[in-house]
């Protein structure tokens, strides 16, 4: 692997910005780790630069420490004196792959094993040997206290303090790491559990009380949540103490699109467990309004997944009904879709001969046969095989792809191919199958959040970023009629710029369940009032005057009897009209005749943080980009030229003929015959279809 590049080419606008290596007074990272790369964006005197450096997947810190260390280096100013702001996978890999922490779990005696039980649903209807992901704390270590509390917050048995105590007493011995709290209706009324979280804190281990971290109904989506965040305690804490050695001024990104300091993240990490991809959608929503875009749908293809989300006028789809590993989190988090496709999956022909991409990947170690340590045929090395980065290599040609390892690869993949088949299977097709197999993937996703959510893919535009996106994005937006995609410059470390330019945010919540009627507009008020007040503090106490500040109020609402909610914004006045048109555009129909409730009044609070520079050109007259040079390659399964062109040296106004490959520091874009692009005044490249 060559020597890992400092500062980037790409920029944020239509100008290039170099970071000058001198003292700055205020300087700002932006960091987002990947499977593959670990992305940087600098910050600095109103200059913007990005950078990669290859992940560390065993310790993301060592990659983040290094690349800080260079950035102190290069501008001649200490570690202390940088605001970090990190994008993480640590909570969700440690879900993904069960390595938490030991736990223990305390609740109402009778309800141990609501973990177990859930919601009953099964997972796939009609296998009968499903299988549910095991629960993350086992029946051993799942307590049940003698306490009871009605649902009008009534006590209606105290908490037994001497069972307490032999409880305390017992779980000295066992061990834990971390434990978890959640009884019956404590979000009315949160003494017991309060009085719980003290006897323990003579334990010494991190705990997770449920007022505190999700102060709302439904037990096991309540119990649910803070197992995860027991689980994900002392490992991200440990992570995060890690970084902030060096790096005391560190904020984490969140699952719901904002920031928030490390030390609340390592008390509540179940609020980052979608934190990179979070960070993506911030910085593609933020780059489609720059560029005059209400509606679009993002997708973030990297070097291990694909995440895509879809934004509407009023901004970012959020959820509070998220399933992670198989688990269900109620917090609040953007609503993306993620599939095990990306530009290190591996290629396969499986048991019963079908071509099979991913979701395993090659990952930065050994990463795909291109980098030159594996010879595992991987999306990669497919696109390497056909042509498609037109003998640039990655990270600007600093990062020289081994061509004849990818063809090495592919040829053995070609062989199985082959076999399975019963029919010669040449190195084009192989590769061309690869493409066709991990499109297919991405395609499913792209529908699940659109079409199968009632949105006419045909209404938005889709927007690509992360490593991979420009490589497949052109092709998927035919295959799902959206008419045009928007390419944002460094597109590459558009989840970094995201991460760096998301404002400081506070979820709160309050279960309510009130009918909506005449009257209750002053209970809404007070509890909105309470809330903002708790927020006001603690965003003053990060720095943020009231001026700075913005307070979002919304209610979740649904047909009484109903078991599932819609968030709506408008919180007085006639609530219920606006719940019926909210369900009729959402499922259909509308009762306008049933009982509205109000299960629960939510409140966003976000420090707004000063926004990133963005330069603007102004459009010159139009006129066709001259290409550096002509390659041969294979775009729509043909053989072709296509010209090559620098993203750096496109203007706004210039227009590219295809079929064309662009090629940038962080990524590279494909735009087959029959396309039109053309560079916008953001230095966005938009490419239309005939």
């Amino acid at each position: 692997m060559p020597k890992n590049r400092l500062l980037g080419k790409g920029t944020l606008g239509a100008q290039q910005n170099e970071a000058r290596p001198a003292a700055a007074s205020r300087i700002r990272v932006g960091v987002d780790s990947g499977g593959t790369f670990t992305d940087f964006v600098f910050e600095a005197d109103g200059n913007v630069s990005i950078f990669k450096l290859p992940s560390t997947p065993a310790d993301p810190s060592v990659a983040i420490s290094e690349g800080l260390l260079r950035i102190s280096a290069k501008i001649g100013v200490p570690l202390t004196s940088i605001e970090v702001v990190h994008g993480t996978t640590v909570g969700t890999n440690a879900l993904l792959q069960r390595r938490g922490a030991r736990m223990a779990l305390i609740t109402t005696k009778g309800f141990e094993d609501v973990l177990a039980i859930g919601r009953q649903a099964r997972p796939e209807l009609y296998n009968l040997n499903a299988v549910r992901p095991p629960e993350l704390i086992p029946e051993n270590l799942r307590f049940g206290v003698r306490e009871r509390i009605s649902a009008n917050g009534e006590v209606l048995e105290p908490l037994d303090k001497e069972e307490l105590s032999k409880l305390v007493n017992h779980l000295k011995k066992q061990k834990i790491e971390s434990i978890a709290i959640c009884l019956l209706f404590s979000f009315i009324h949160s003494d017991h559990e309060q009085q719980i979280a003290r006897a323990l804190s003579a334990l010494e281990i991190p705990v997770s009380v449920s007022h505190l971290i999700l102060p709302e109904y439904r037990e096991f989506e309540r119990t649910s949540t803070v197992a995860i965040n027991a689980y994900l305690q002392p490992l991200m804490g440990n992570y995060l103490r890690r970084l902030e050695k060096n790096t005391p001024r560190l904020r984490v990104m969140q699952s719901s699109g904002g920031s928030i300091s490390a030390q609340v993240a390592a008390a509540e990490p179940v609020r980052t467990i979608l934190s990179g991809p979070a960070g993506g959608v911030v910085g593609a929503l933020r780059t489609a309004r720059a560029a005059g875009f209400e509606k679009v749908i993002t997708f973030d293809m990297g070097g291990t997944s694909t995440d895509v989300a879809l934004c509407e006028r009023d901004g970012v789809r959020m959820t509070n009904e998220a399933i992670v590993a198989g688990l269900p989190v109620a917090v609040p988090v953007i609503d993306i879709h993620t599939v095990g496709a990306g530009g290190g999956s591996i290629a396969r022909v499986d048991e019963g001969g079908s071509l099979r991409v991913g979701p395993e990947s090659a990952g930065s170690d050994p990463g795909p046969a291109c980098y030159g340590r594996s010879l595992l045929p991987t999306v990669t090395d497919a696109h390497v095989m056909l042509g498609h980065f037109g003998g640039a290599g990655l990270l600007g040609g600093e990062f020289v792809l081994d061509e004849t390892r990818a063809n090495k690869a592919i040829a053995a993949l070609a062989a199985q191919m082959t076999k399975a088949a019963r029919r010669t299977v040449n190195l084009i097709e192989a590769a061309q199958g690869i493409l066709s197999v991990a499109n297919t993937n991405m395609e499913r996703a792209l529908r699940r959040i659109s079409v199968e959510r009632g949105f006419d893919p045909r209404d938005f535009a889709l927007l690509p970023f992360g490593g991979a996106g420009g490589l497949h994005a052109v092709e998927l937006a035919r295959a799902l009629r959206i008419p045009r995609v928007i390419l944002p410059n460094s597109a590459g470390a558009l989840s970094a710029i995201g991460v760096l330019a998301a404002d400081v945010v506070r979820n709160q919540s309050r279960t309510l369940m009130l009918d909506v009627a005449t009257g209750i507009d002053k209970k809404l008020e007070k509890t909105f009032r309470e809330m903002e007040r708790t927020a006001a503090d603690v965003l003053r106490r990060e720095g943020f005057p009231p001026a700075k500040q913005r307070h979002e109020r919304s209610l979740a609402l649904r047909y009484k009897g109903q078991s599932f909610e819609l968030e709506i914004k408008r919180t007085n006045g006639n609530i219920a009209a606006h719940f019926h048109r909210a369900h009729l555009e959402r499922y259909g129909y509308a009762q306008q005749a049933n009982v509205v409730e109000v299960v629960s009044a939510r409140l966003r609070s976000a420090g707004v943080v000063e926004k990133l520079a963005m330069k603007h050109g102004s459009v010159s007259r139009k006129q066709f980009a001259k290409p550096a040079k002509q390659v041969a390659t294979y775009l729509d399964g043909k053989k072709s030229n296509a010209g090559i062109y620098d993203r750096s040296e496109l203007r706004p106004g210039m227009k590219l003929r295809a079929p064309a490959i662009v090629t940038e520091y962080s990524s590279t874009t494909l735009i087959p015959a029959g396309a039109h692009a053309e560079v916008d005044a953001s230095g966005n490249l938009i490419i239309e279809f005939e």
